[in-house]
């Protein structure tokens, strides 16, 4: 296992439920070096176990408004972000997280949402409408920032599993959601799913 992975904070860490603090500026070295690590982590868990699209700056115990993100090929870093608009429309899905990896959540989410963010030359940009899969994802991101987790939204009492029982009964526990994320190549044949 990449020593890098150590950095994630298990489930339990109280640093987990702490609000991050905003980004001030970029003229910062500590922050150049977190930025550089929480990138590195994201990238080694993609190494290790064939996916990953996000990773918040808390889960590594950095308590600042950051995400890394790799999507379509391409990995950047957001700072700052906040949801603007929220559709009316919610749809249900089991959740995971780097910090519980072991454990689904079925979670309520909206469809689309925008949000304003900061890049990494720090413009301020919107990001509008954004995606059904992608809006999932920066969601459950942004509520690492805020102290959430996903277990703070499971639906109900039944609405936490293990992976173990979901991977013994995956059509079972789909029944049970309106969405599914929808596996890249990549993944696919990380889990040995015929694309």
């Amino acid at each position: 296992m990449n020593p890098l992975l150590k950095e994630i904070l298990p489930l339990g860490n109280p640093h987990l439920r702490v609000v991050a603090e905003p980004v001030r500026t970029l003229h910062d070295v500590e922050l150049e070096a977190e930025k550089k690590l929480l990138q590195d982590v994201l990238d080694a868990f993609r190494e290790e176990f064939g996916f990953g699209r996000a990773m918040a700056a808390p889960q590594i115990g950095v308590l600042r408004q950051m995400i890394a993100l790799h999507l379509d090929d391409k990995r950047f870093v957001i700072f700052n972000p906040t949801i603007i608009w929220q559709s009316d429309e919610t749809f249900t899905m089991w959740d995971d997280c780097m910090c519980f990896p072991s454990i689904l959540v079925r979670v309520r989410r909206h469809r689309n949402i925008s949000i304003r963010y900061r890049d990494e030359e720090w413009k301020e940009h919107v990001w509008s409408d954004i995606d059904q899969a992608t809006s999932e994802l920066l969601q459950h991101e942004i509520d690492h920032l805020h102290g959430v987790l996903a277990v703070h939204h499971a639906i109900d009492k039944d609405s936490i599993i293990s992976r173990e029982a979901f991977d013994q009964m995956p059509e079972f526990f789909q029944d049970k959601v309106d969405y599914v994320i929808p596996l890249p190549a990549y993944q696919k044949a990380a889990f040995g799913i015929k694309i």
